[in-house]
């Protein structure tokens, strides 16, 4: 039987969105147009001091890269979700995400103040009553993050069409924090962030 629809809505671009994902249910994240980027961070929604490792994630998996069968791990060694379907098969862990200081860093002083993925988590924990102490290493949904043969990772063109998705079943109730990419200097979402769409089932 068809999963029931409890939750269902297009997430403009380059702004930020959060909800609680109760344990059992899932959430489909989809890119709706392709080549967009979306910055993902998870918590235990209970217990915020819990959240998505990267490192333990990176470690327990063996890969960089986040596709199905994957499972999403806490600092505390939780599994939070696992990523039950993928159309598109290739997330990023190790990118990050952007910011006022990161877009000075690469692409100059000029850019400082353009939107950023930080500025949108920052309105969001505000809003969640969370400090920014809270914000660490997230996933880059959709963005196609290369390691070159010197061992550099390369933020390079998309690789997702519109309506690929990935879906997460939660493990434990879990908040997701999401930052629709605004990224317009490099080509992790085209030079054109786009909608996505978020879609929540019941268990």
């Amino acid at each position: 039987m068809e999963a029931k629809e409890i939750f269902n809505e297009r997430v403009s671009s380059g702004v930020p969105f959060y909800r609680v994902v109760k344990k059992g249910q899932t959430i489909r994240i989809v890119d709706l147009e392709g080549c967009q980027a979306v910055d993902t961070l998870f918590y235990n929604a209970n217990d915020h001091e819990e959240r998505y490792s990267a490192s333990d994630t990176v470690r327990e998996q063996g890969s960089i890269f986040i596709t199905t069968g994957t499972k999403l791990l806490s600092n505390d060694d939780n599994v939070m979700l696992e990523v039950v379907a993928d159309t598109c098969g290739n997330h990023d862990t190790l990118g990050g995400h952007c910011s006022a200081e990161s877009n000075t860093v690469r692409f100059g002083h000029d850019k400082k103040y353009m939107h950023s993925c930080r500025d949108n988590y920052l309105l969001a924990i505000g809003e969640l009553e969370m400090h920014p102490r809270d914000l660490t290493n997230n996933i880059n949904f959709f963005m196609n993050v290369p390691v070159e043969e010197d061992g550099h990772l390369a933020i390079v063109d998309g690789i997702s069409k519109g309506g690929d998705y990935v879906e997460m079943k939660a493990y434990m109730d879990v908040l997701v924090l999401i930052s629709n990419c605004p990224q317009l200097n490099n080509p992790c979402n085209g030079f054109n962030p786009t909608p996505i769409q978020i879609i929540i089932k019941e268990a």
